[in-house]
């Protein structure tokens, strides 16, 4: 009986191990192979940009440019099938005009290339990608909201970390200057400088609002909104199982399409950082 007894312990230990392996397997489960591969890369605007903040960096400058392409050459190896850049898809057929002659003739000059023709149109070429679309939607929000209302929700979370954001993320007090183009890109798309462009953006304006009023929440709701919308204009883009997309924004827009296709069952996010060796 007391040998019976360990059999039939030995046998339920040896189910329950079983189950618990199958367990943790449906939880890590994942089948990327199964989803659209997506580089989804974050830039400054290297032209002129009505953003809140820019990077000093002289877009006609030989060596920006040289620096630039090398640095397209290096992600061209992702082999993209399909590029979306931030531009509104009302610009798409200029868009593709000229993403067609540039394929042809890449010594063509641009009075002020930005990141579109530095390096969207560059990787497409030494890809021969054959499709570039915009996405972009642009939409109003006041990000200085918490400095113009009388905030009683947490003035002083808010301004101590508007006033001190080194203080939550040392990144940011390291000298742009020193830096070269490839070292402040392989910055901008860190896990931890992605997190900060959306909580300086849209999560620490929850702590900005009047008595029974939500005015920081409602501002960066709609930062989450045009976000959102721009992740739905790329899925309106038609694309095939074996099609591999390139996406190249504004650091803070790949902040947030970062959380959207990590969750994705239609996409598959790749390391960026392994296309910036």
């Amino acid at each position: 009986m007391k040998y019976l007894t360990l059999i039939l312990l030995m046998s339920l230990s040896i189910s329950l191990t079983s189950q618990t392996s199958k367990y943790k397997d449906i939880l890590t489960e994942d089948h990327p192979q199964d989803r659209i591969q997506v580089l989804n890369f974050g830039t400054f605007h290297m032209s002129f940009t009505n953003d809140a903040t820019s990077t000093e960096f002289d877009e006609k400058d030989k060596e920006n440019q040289a620096e630039a392409h090398a640095i397209a050459k290096a992600l061209s190896e992702f082999k993209p099938t399909v590029i979306l850049v931030e531009y509104s898809s009302k610009h798409d057929s200029s868009l593709q005009a000229i993403f067609r002659e540039y394929k042809g003739k890449p010594d063509m000059k641009f009075k002020y290339p930005s990141e579109v023709e530095l390096l969207a149109y560059e990787i497409g070429r030494l890809s021969n990608t054959e499709r570039i679309y915009g996405i972009d939607h642009k939409m109003d929000y006041n990000y200085r909201i918490g400095s113009q209302i009388d905030n009683s929700i947490d003035s002083l979370a808010y301004k101590s970390f508007y006033n001190n954001p080194e203080k939550t993320f040392p990144l940011l007090a390291v000298d742009e200057s020193e830096l070269t183009l490839k070292e402040k890109l392989v910055s901008m798309n860190s896990k931890r400088y992605l997190d900060f462009l959306i909580t300086v953006n849209a999560d620490m304006l929850t702590h900005a609002g009047t008595e029974g009023n939500f005015e920081g929440a409602d501002e960066a709701a709609k930062y989450y909104q045009r976000n959102l919308r721009m992740y739905s204009n790329m899925n309106r883009i038609d694309l095939k199982p074996d099609d591999r997309v390139f996406i190249l924004m504004g650091a803070s827009h790949t902040a947030f399409f970062r959380n959207f296709i990590s969750r994705s069952p239609k996409y598959h996010m790749v390391d960026t950082m392994d296309y910036l060796k």
